[in-house]
């Protein structure tokens, strides 16, 4: 009776025995080494260029704000947005009332001030004779000495008042020069030639001059001829950007295009943005687009001569080194690992130092990383320690550990950077079959 209760959970265990059998032996659990499927690729020597990314705007190189130097209303405005103008071009007028009537004033003033000191000539010339007639009179003992002081002293009041007249003329001519600037700065001219690429006032409208405060901003002209891309580069590349480097600039405008660009100022001062807990330092890099990249897109005809405007959003891949014939092998290839201080290569984990069951510290070796590659041959990879250099977006520069010819792991990546180790078995198959095994 025993016998017949044992036997369906005999039968279950021997089938479940087959099928894990059978599954461990096509899996290659049994009778050889469980083998991982990875795909290779052989090292080659190649040209490669590093590049910096970095977002940015399109501006004009050249552009001038223009904000009046004088209050008032705008009685005249002569462009709009989009007018070519040309340097000395008449662009507004502000009214100018006020001014006039501040320069009769000065020039009144001045009149006034000529007049006070032609009185004053006058007595000067009154008192001198008086004074030559008393010093006549008194070398001759004809008047007393107080009265000859006296015609002295009247004469040197006088020349006094004319010096005092003087000053008081140049006074009045410099308000009268200041008043006639006032009045001319009422008119506002074209700095530069370019287009009027923002306007920011209308007729009738009242504006705020610089002497103020900071002034209404009125206009922007500027030279849309000479386009650049201002673009934010982080603290840990600007160092590898140089003055005069190329660059290819990708504006979101014209997709699947790239323009021709070249590094003309790079700032030495940062700017930072975040809080002071995540706080992000970049340098300001200006890239000038090359009028040769974009003549196809310049339409006279359809009036179309400007490509790019001022504020289009654009992606620039500056290329700071370019090195040729290089052994290089793709960067999924290369992979940071953990060596023992003591010179192993057998990855540890990252452990502090904890007591062991006497109550003594076990001590950690200390942990070194290390760029590997693995290099595949006969079917085994060996863990190959390598030194690398520059970069491009597929392939990295290897400089020591590895030659032409090897062949190295370049995917899957979790295998790479978790599952080989050193001589290790596994299997070689292609790129697409590794992708439909995943």
């Amino acid at each position: 009776m025993n016998q017949k209760k044992i036997l369906p959970y005999a039968i279950v265990l021997l089938v479940v025995a087959i099928i894990v059998l059978v599954v461990g032996k096509k899996a290659g659990w049994f009778g050889q080494e469980y083998a991982i499927s990875v795909a290779t690729e052989t090292v080659e020597s190649k040209t490669i260029t590093e590049q910096i990314t970095a977002n940015g705007k399109i501006q004009p190189e050249t552009e001038v704000k223009i904000s009046p130097d004088v209050a008032g209303e705008i009685v005249e405005l002569y462009v709009e947005e989009g007018d070519e103008v040309k340097a000395g071009d008449l662009l507004c007028v502000i009214k100018p009332d006020m001014y006039v009537s501040a320069l009769n004033r000065a020039q009144a003033t001045l009149n006034s001030s000529k007049a006070r000191l032609a009185q004053a000539e006058a007595q000067r010339i009154e008192r001198e004779m008086a004074f030559k007639r008393a010093k006549q009179l008194y070398d001759g003992g004809a008047i007393p000495v107080s009265e000859y002081e006296s015609a002295e002293a009247s004469y040197k009041v006088a020349q006094s008042e004319v010096r005092a007249a003087e000053f008081s003329v140049k006074s009045a001519e410099a308000s009268v020069s200041e008043a006639d600037e006032q009045l001319r700065k009422t008119k506002i001219y074209a700095p530069i030639a370019g287009t009027i690429s923002a306007l920011n006032v209308e007729k009738g409208e009242r504006v705020v001059g610089t002497s103020m405060m900071v002034g209404t901003e009125m206009m922007v002209v500027a030279d849309l001829d000479r386009m650049e891309v201002e673009v934010e580069v982080n603290e840990n590349d600007i160092v590898k950007v140089s003055k005069y480097d190329t660059a290819l600039v990708e504006v979101d405008a014209y997709l699947q295009r790239k323009f021709k660009g070249v590094v003309t100022e790079i700032a030495n001062s940062a700017s930072t943005t975040g809080t002071a807990t995540d706080q992000v330092t970049n340098f300001e890099v200006k890239v000038f687009l090359l009028a040769e990249s974009y003549t196809d897109l310049v339409d006279s005809v359809s009036g179309n001569l400007y490509p790019f405007r001022p504020g289009m959003s654009a992606t620039v891949d500056i290329q700071t080194e370019t090195r040729e014939n290089v052994i290089s092998v793709p960067i999924s290839a290369v992979t940071t690992r953990v060596k023992k201080e003591g010179g192993g290569t057998e990855e540890v984990k990252d452990e502090s130092n904890s007591p062991d069951e006497d109550g003594e510290e076990e001590v950690i070796e200390r942990e070194e990383k290390q760029e590997v590659v693995f290099v595949l041959k006969d079917d085994v990879v060996r863990k190959v320690e390598v030194k690398t250099g520059i970069q491009d977006n597929n392939s990295i520069e290897i400089l020591e550990g590895i030659s032409e010819g090897d062949e190295v792991v370049i995917a899957p990546y979790n295998a790479i950077t978790k599952s080989l180790k050193d001589s290790m078995l596994v299997k070689k198959v292609t790129e697409e079959e590794l992708f439909k095994e995943d």
